[in-house]
């Protein structure tokens, strides 16, 4: 765990459940640059598909690891359910911790995590405002829930639900929105209350 002090402009690119899909990871990429974010944010399962998924296109976890490795320095990861320290053998950026925590200009936080230990239904002790950014489900959220906002961009490689494309996550100054990777908001929420 680590917490992270940004500066005034902020810009934070988010991404969760690559699973090991080449063509996923170079589009995102191509995404994270064109967007001029700060940081590269990954909420976990980066390499590994897991036993509950299918075989992802272009599955190729030696050249996503590769891939990811080039953009090292804008990196901030979290450990994913599918996760482990043999992943951590192929990446040049720690991926083992189960959060890490952002704090933003506005005083807020950013509470990163992957969402198979902290989610929605089980929060972290946060102070009302903060937000909850975890990837896991495979679903899209930039809303309120309660006193925090609860963010998901989503998955680069498996959108859970049907007709969605797989999608990624911004913060831009003082919103939080979600694309698909043709551009399209999905989602989209202010951080005041």
């Amino acid at each position: 765990m680590c917490i992270i002090n940004l500066g005034h402009h902020v810009k934070l690119f988010f991404a969760s459940d690559l699973h090991g899909s080449l063509p996923a990871t170079q589009r995102m990429i191509e995404l994270f640059l064109a967007s001029k974010a700060e940081h590269l944010i990954l909420l976990g399962d980066l390499i590994n598909f897991g036993p509950r998924n299918p075989l992802p296109e272009g599955h190729n976890p030696i050249a996503v690891a590769e891939l990811l490795n080039e953009h090292a320095e804008s990196i901030i990861a979290v450990r994913g359910n599918c996760d482990s320290e043999v992943d951590q053998m192929l990446l040049s950026f720690p991926i083992m911790a189960d959060f890490h925590i952002v704090l933003l200009p506005t005083g807020q936080k950013i509470f990163l995590t992957h969402g198979h230990i902290y989610n929605a239904e089980k929060r972290p002790l946060l102070r009302k405002g903060d937000i909850i950014a975890h990837g896991h489900t495979h679903i899209t959220v930039a809303e309120w829930q309660g006193e925090h906002i609860i963010f998901n961009p989503g998955s680069t490689t498996f959108p859970r639900i049907v007709g969605e494309k797989p999608s990624y996550g911004l913060l831009d100054e003082l919103t939080l929105s979600v694309y698909d990777f043709d551009g399209n908001t999905l989602n989209s929420i202010g951080l005041s209350s």
